[in-house]
Formats: C-alpha cells, sequence, structure tokens
C-alpha cells in the first residue's frame, strides 16, 4: 500500500520551528518513504491525499490517561482531590463492568482520534477491554493495569498484568504494548513495588506510576520513609528500569537532578492539577535539565475532556504567568511536549513523533481554512495558541487513514455513544 499527501504544510517535529511550507509525503504500508519540498514524484500510488490549506504534523501522544474515567465526566466536579477519589470516584469506579470499561474506553478513543491524538498511555482496571478497544480502532496504545500494593487485590494486580503482557504486548500489528502500572508510593509498600520490579524485568517492560502529585503525598512520604517521593523510588531502585511519572508536582531540585540522571519520562497534566488544586509541577526547570517532559491529559473526570490542543495551550500559558515570563514554553516547545517529548517518554522515539524517513506513519492534518487561523504569519503559534480540536480532519495511525474529513473509518460512533450514555445511567440510578 503506497499513500501520497501532497500539497501540503509540513511540521515534521525534527528541528525547532522547521516548516515545509508546501511540500509531500508518501507512506509504504505503516511507515514514512519519503518526506521533501516541492511537487511530488510521478508514480504509482494507492491513495493519493491532496492536503491544500491543511498543515501535516506528528499525531499528538496523550502520556497519561485513564481512558474509561470518560464515563465519569462531569459527574463529580468542584472537589478536594481525596474527597473527590474517596467519596465520588472510587464508590462509582467499584460498580463498573469489564464491558463498561470496554465503552467508556471506546468513548476516550473516539475523542482523541477526533482532536488528533494518536497515541495514548493509559492506567485502569479490566485492560484486557481497553486493549480490545485499542485494536479494534486502530489507535496505538501503552498499557498498564493500576496495581495497589495495599488490600486484597494486590496478588490479582501482580497476576493479571503478567497475563495481560502475555495477551496483549504486541498485538494490533504492534499497537498495543504493555507496562506495568503500580498506582503510586502512597499505594504500594517498597516491598510491593519491588515484586512489581520484578515483574517487569520477567517481561522486559517498563513501569507507569503517580508522583507527587500533592502536596499531602508528598508530607506522608517524607514522614514515612524520611525521603521525598522521588528520592524513596530512587532508594528502591526504581528508576533503574524505564519509567514514566505521572505528574510530579511537588518536587525539589533535587528530584529533578534524579529525575534527569536516570532519563525518567514526566507526563504533565496541567489541567488536571489546576482542576483539582494539586498544584503546579517546575516544568520549565525539568525542560532545562533535559527530562523528556510530555503531555497527558489525565482522565475526563478530572479535565474534563481529552483535548491535547487545550492542553498544549494551557500548558503554555500556565507557566508562562507562573513564571512571570512569557517567553517561557514557547509554541514550539509545547508542540514538542505533546509530540517527540510524549514518544520519548514512552520509549517510542525510535518509531513514532516524528515526520521522518523510516518512522511510523502516525499523521493527522489540520484544517488551516478557518478564521482563527488567519493570518498565517507562524504556523505553529496558530496551532498552539489558535487551533480547535474541529480542526482536526484527517488522522493516519501505522499507515492506515483512521478518520477522513472528520469521520472515523473504524468505529460505529453513534453505537458507541448511546452505549455510554446506557452505562452512565445505569452507574448513578437512572
Amino acid at each position: 500500500m503506497k499513500t501520497l499527501l501532497e500539497n501540503i504544510s509540513i511540521v515534521p517535529m525534527t528541528a525547532a520551528n522547521y516548516i515545509i511550507e508546501k511540500g509531500y509525503i508518501i507512506i509504504a504500508d505503516n511507515k514514512i518513504e519519503e518526506v521533501a519540498a516541492g511537487a511530488a514524484p510521478a508514480g504509482s500510488y494507492d491513495l493519493k491525499l491532496d492536503g491544500s490549506n491543511r498543515m501535516v504534523l506528528p499525531g499528538f501522544i496523550n502520556a497519561h490517561t485513564h481512558a474509561a474515567m470518560s464515563l465519569l465526566r462531569g459527574y463529580a466536579d468542584d472537589l478536594p482531590l481525596m474527597e473527590w477519589l474517596e467519596k465520588k470516584i472510587w464508590p462509582l469506579e467499584a460498580k463498573l463492568t469489564a464491558d463498561d470499561v470496554y465503552w467508556g474506553t471506546m468513548l476516550a478513543i473516539i475523542e482523541m482520534i477526533k482532536s488528533g491524538t494518536t497515541c495514548f498511555a493509559d492506567m485502569y482496571f479490566f485492560m484486557d477491554e481497553v486493549a480490545r478497544a485499542v485494536e479494534e480502532s486502530g489507535i496505538r496504545a501503552v498499557l498498564s493495569r493500576g496495581m495497589v500494593g495495599v488490600g486484597p487485590e494486590n496478588e490479582r494486580a501482580i497476576s493479571e498484568s503478567r497475563e495481560l503482557a502475555k495477551k496483549w504486548n504486541g498485538k494490533g500489528q504492534g499497537r498495543v504494548r504493555i507496562i506495568l502500572g503500580p498506582h503510586a508510593p502512597y499505594t504500594c509498600s517498597p516491598e510491593y513495588l519491588q515484586r512489581v520490579m520484578e515483574l517487569a524485568e520477567e517481561l522486559q517492560v517498563g513501569m507507569h506510576i503517580h508522583v507527587a502529585e500533592t502536596a499531602g503525598e508528598l508530607e506522608d512520604i517524607n514522614r514515612i520513609y524520611g525521603r521525598s517521593p522521588v528520592a524513596h523510588l530512587e532508594s528502591l531502585g526504581f528508576f533503574n528500569h524505564q519509567v514514566l511519572a505521572a505528574h510530579c508536582v511537588h518536587i525539589s531540585e533535587q528530584d529533578i537532578e534524579i529525575l534527569a540522571r536516570y532519563g525518567v519520562g514526566v507526563a504533565h497534566n496541567p489541567e488536571s492539577n489546576m482542576k483539582l488544586a494539586s498544584g503546579i509541577a517546575p516544568v520549565p526547570q525539568m525542560l532545562k535539565a533535559g527530562i523528556p517532559v510530555a503531555l497527558g491529559t489525565d482522565g475526563a473526570s478530572s479535565n474534563n475532556n481529552l483535548d491535547m490542543l487545550q492542553e498544549m495551550r494551557t500548558c503554555a500559558l500556565l507557566h508562562k504567568v507562573n513564571s512571570f515570563d512569557p517567553t517561557v514554553i514557547p509554541a514550539y516547545q509545547a508542540l514538542q511536549m505533546a509530540t517527540g517529548n510524549g514518544a520519548r517518554s514512552l520509549g517510542l522515539d525510535q518509531d513514532i513523533g516524528q515526520i521522518k524517513v523510516g518512522k511510523k506513519a502516525d499523521i493527522i492534518m489540520v484544517r488551516l481554512d478557518e478564521a482563527h487561523f488567519i493570518p498565517r504569519y507562524d504556523l505553529i503559534a496558530n496551532l498552539v495558541y489558535s487551533g480547535h480540536a474541529s480542526d482536526v480532519d484527517t488522522v493516519i495511525i501505522d499507515g492506515q487513514i483512521i478518520m477522513q474529513n472528520r469521520v472515523i473509518k473504524t468505529i460505529d460512533e453513534p453505537a458507541v455513544l448511546a452505549q455510554a450514555k446506557r452505562v452512565a445511567a445505569r452507574l448513578v440510578g437512572k
């Protein structure tokens, strides 16, 4: 299968602010075969897409989600984190079935695809159903079964994670990747984290964990272990493995040095952190230290959407006002966090995150003929500061056209929306 994208403005994310004003991309099967300026060469193509008035760039990578929590969107807003979790979210999650998680994940995938996300990192439960949704929809994902080391399910989490990896790692033509998901240092004892690390060695996979999300967590871990959450994990040898650390809000200069030294990927979730009043992560300092800080939305129950364009804009504006410096997180860097840094943080940078020969074709096309994109002084700034999810016109994942003219080809969208409404009504007893 050979596909040609022509007459396009290309933002390849291979060098700062580099744009091919008018060029073409040739995709052979699932990989990018050629990227260049000018007119496309004559040849035989199975499919041609005219990208006039379109910007083409790598698909967005949502580095931290709980996809099925889309079913809880708007259920418990404007509450402190622990009250939100303990009194609202966890009781409702206890009612979720495997089938519910499938429909909630499909709902999230629709939202993500329609806003340009081609890959997401997810931590939840009933992960077989999440993997099934990923395989069927055509999206790419890095999945982890949430593992809590206290209570009756700690053993089940270990066994289910092992089975999940054996069953699903590499499925969907390689689009499904399984890692481990120890929830957080405050829900997993050192002994339990040691067992998780041993399982990571056995399966040769990385780990996804919440770290230093709240001031309360920082205080508790310091009180119990005499160290910050980051230093505590380092003392256990946790960072000797590939790690994706979500949040990292309450961290010190010493913590940043540790994360940088071990090459830990960080998923920054600005809107969720703002909405739950968790704090502001020191992202400019982490980026300066060379940490691959990516962007995530967190779950739709604490955001309340999965729109990475909005997340980029929020990230850039939040850190400008927090530092009183308008030059902090410029547009290109925000876009880099949503693309190349996401790929690095997930260990997928050999395959995705750039439009480059040999990379997998995870590509989106964005309409430029809307009023908010005119004038076009700076395409990247227009995208980050003015772009809407609805501007995403076409989504290609692993060389396959998943959405064209805003119609998703792999999902029966009305059926998913209807099922999600039925599940939500049952959960709240309506």
